[in-house]
């Protein structure tokens, strides 16, 4: 029991980091149209007061043209001058508050610019997701980022189908070792109690 409890340890926790993504694993768009895709921040198992998300592109193919604020914090700030980046901030208006649950950071507009196949994808060395504690501890965890796949074909239509990224249908390797914790805790508890019984008795 106790071997399970140290090997599972670790993956847990993993399986439980603050991360980030996009609504939409794969976009088709034509040349010259748009595209709006969201930016979605999940800080389980934290409560955080801030995120900075750094979002590369290719700027010869993509041209990001507005970023509209979601509902997840108070207060939004975003700069899309910099060529293939996009930056977006997010906060709280007080210390004393903090955001517990996942939602919409902020959607983005793009323009392709040319036939080709892309990624969107976060900047971890720059991104962070900042823990309302007195460190402002950052919990993100760069391998749970999710990516997005954008394919550009011909045409000059604005129109643009999107494929859903995989939701918590799709489990990371780590959440099998969640029913094993849960099963286990218990066991141990009985285990333990069943032991000093025996001593007791």
């Amino acid at each position: 029991m106790l071997m399970i409890f140290f090997f599972v340890g670790p993956y847990f926790k993993l399986s439980w980091a603050a991360s980030l993504k996009f609504d939409k694993g794969t976009v088709s768009v034509s040349n010259g149209g748009t595209f709006q895709i969201a930016v979605t921040v999940d800080p389980s198992p934290d409560n955080v007061s801030s995120t900075d998300v750094y979002i590369t592109y290719d700027a010869t193919a993509l041209k990001p043209t507005t970023v509209t604020a979601g509902s997840l914090f108070p207060t939004v700030t975003n700069d899309i001058s910099t060529s293939g980046k996009v930056y977006i901030a997010g906060l709280v208006n007080d210390a004393a508050s903090s955001i517990s649950t996942s939602g919409t950071l902020a959607t983005i507009t793009f323009q392709a610019l040319k036939e080709a196949t892309v990624t969107l994808s976060f900047d971890c060395n720059s991104s962070k997701v900042v823990k309302n504690d007195i460190n402002a501890t950052n919990v993100l965890n760069c391998s749970q980022n999710g990516s997005s796949t954008v394919t550009i074909g011909a045409g000059s239509s604005s129109g643009a189908t999107a494929t859903p990224a995989p939701t918590s249908g799709t489990l990371p390797v780590s959440g099998v070792f969640d029913n094993v914790v849960k099963f286990a805790v218990p066991g141990m508890i009985l285990l333990l109690m069943g032991s000093i019984l025996r001593f007791v008795l």
